[in-house]
């Protein structure tokens, strides 16, 4: 059975607006490490939109580091799927909309061969979670007090308490820090 991958950057009071956070080289090379891995990633639409077409574009922009190159190139090259009953149609190559129950359509994804799925965004991952189908959990916490945004699983509701377990943990230079906790 595959695993379903929730991975997201956060700041040090939870926020995840991707306006408030903070990105360095290294941050982009775990997510581009972690994007290589997975064999599909998850979207709704408006994480989708505003991944593509951002990240396309980088590909197209000569003057893009490096770090930033790296990731487009690999979310570029993965399949996605963008869950969305509104969303008319999407502008990449290997991505599909499936407008069924996210619940229903995730638990035949994971019966099927290959490697881990990554889901991202906010909305999403917390009906994932809610509904007990995400196996890990990566976040990358930055050194950042935002003080204001969106915080991370502010709207989600357990029938019970999530007991992770720490596997792995990871310092960049920058001071962000690389959490990596599984399902008990």
């Amino acid at each position: 059975m595959r695993n379903l991958i929730f991975a997201i950057n956060i700041t040090l009071d939870g926020c995840c607006d991707h306006t408030k956070g903070f990105v360095d080289e290294e941050t982009m090379d775990y997510f581009t490490q972690l994007t290589r891995e997975a064999g599909l990633q998850l979207f709704g639409r408006k994480t989708y939109q505003l991944m593509v077409p951002y990240w396309p574009e980088v590909l197209k922009n000569p003057s893009a580091t490096r770090a930033d190159t790296e990731f487009a190139r690999a979310f570029d090259s993965i399949d996605k799927i963008v869950f969305s009953r509104s969303l008319a149609g999407v502008e990449d190559r290997n991505t599909r909309i499936v407008r069924a129950n996210p619940g229903d359509e995730i638990l035949k994804l994971k019966r099927e061969p290959g490697k881990p799925i990554l889901v991202g965004g906010v909305d999403l991952p917390s009906q994932l979670i809610q509904l007990g189908l995400v196996d890990e959990f990566r976040f990358v916490v930055g050194p950042i007090v935002a003080g204001a945004g969106r915080r991370l699983l502010e709207d989600v509701s357990l029938p019970e308490k999530l007991q992770l377990k720490l596997v792995d943990s990871r310092i960049f230079a920058s001071g962000c820090v690389a959490l990596r906790y599984v399902k008990q």
